[in-house]
């Protein structure tokens, strides 16, 4: 998860604004986090609190509290709604919102199909649109596969083939006419393929920044599945990533770290 992190912060500074390139700062003065790591952390701290069957409650109930700990993290506007009432009914989003915050699930639960199970209830207490069940699912899904030893081959084909997301073209076809787009299959598949482009995990990075759009997000998903795949995040990044967290959100991150990534 802490490459989620990563992302989500290495990301923030260049939301909206359609960077083109690979060659910028990692980190800036400008750089925080923001939702995405506010609710990466949410559903860390249910794994790491719930036992190995969280359901839906417990999920609901963590989203709701850490909304109300960081109200100003940059939430969009159905979910703050929502966190903000007593409503506990998904809102039918497909935003990429339930993909940006799965990826504890798919470091955390040793089988395929559980990992997919826990996704899907992670993601509809919200997001309960197809498409947004897709893009969590198929996130934790290449982590998962990732960090227990297949290739990139394997994942392509299996993301491909399972949830028919479209990830034949390359960063160079995307890169030019890519413009903001916060569903989950107008991200999560750009967001695969920065991954499956990359030499390392920077490079993941650099590659998910480049394409523009929601940044912040696709570099968050970039980031999750480029650490289970590469097995690690680089120590300095780490530490930058860490040393702009608070506290409780770092005591939280490292505590999953311990238990489920190494």
């Amino acid at each position: 998860m802490l490459g989620a992190i990563a992302g989500d912060i290495i990301g923030s500074v260049y939301q909206g604004k359609n960077f083109k390139t690979k060659d910028f700062p990692l980190f800036n003065r400008q750089c925080r986090f923001t939702d995405d790591t506010v609710l990466t952390v949410a559903v860390a701290d249910v794994i790491l609190n719930a036992g190995r069957s969280p359901v839906s409650s417990q999920y609901i109930d963590q989203l709701k509290l850490y909304y109300r700990h960081y109200p100003y993290a940059g939430y969009g506007r159905n979910f703050r709604e929502w966190a903000n009432s007593s409503r506990r009914e998904p809102y039918n989003s497909l935003s990429n919102g339930a993909a940006m915050r799965v990826s504890p699930i798919g470091f955390a639960f040793n089988d395929l199909d559980t990992v997919l199970e826990q996704a899907q209830i992670s993601a509809e207490i919200t997001h309960n649109h197809p498409e947004g069940i897709k893009g969590a699912q198929a996130t934790a899904a290449a982590i998962f596969l990732g960090r227990t030893g297949h290739d990139k081959g394997k994942i392509h084909s299996y993301i491909q083939n399972t949830f028919e997301y479209d990830l034949e073209r390359t960063l160079e076809q995307i890169r030019p006419t890519y413009q903001y787009d916060p569903t989950c299959q107008g991200s999560v598949p750009q967001a695969i393929i920065a991954f499956l482009e990359s030499q390392n995990f920077e490079d993941a990075l650099r590659n998910a920044v480049s394409i523009g759009g929601d940044s912040d997000t696709i570099a968050c998903i970039t980031g999750s599945i480029a650490q289970a795949y590469y097995g690690g995040v680089p120590k300095a990044i780490a530490q930058s990533t860490l040393s702009h967290l608070n506290q409780h959100l770092s005591t939280v991150t490292e505590t999953f770290m311990f238990q489920y990534c190494n």
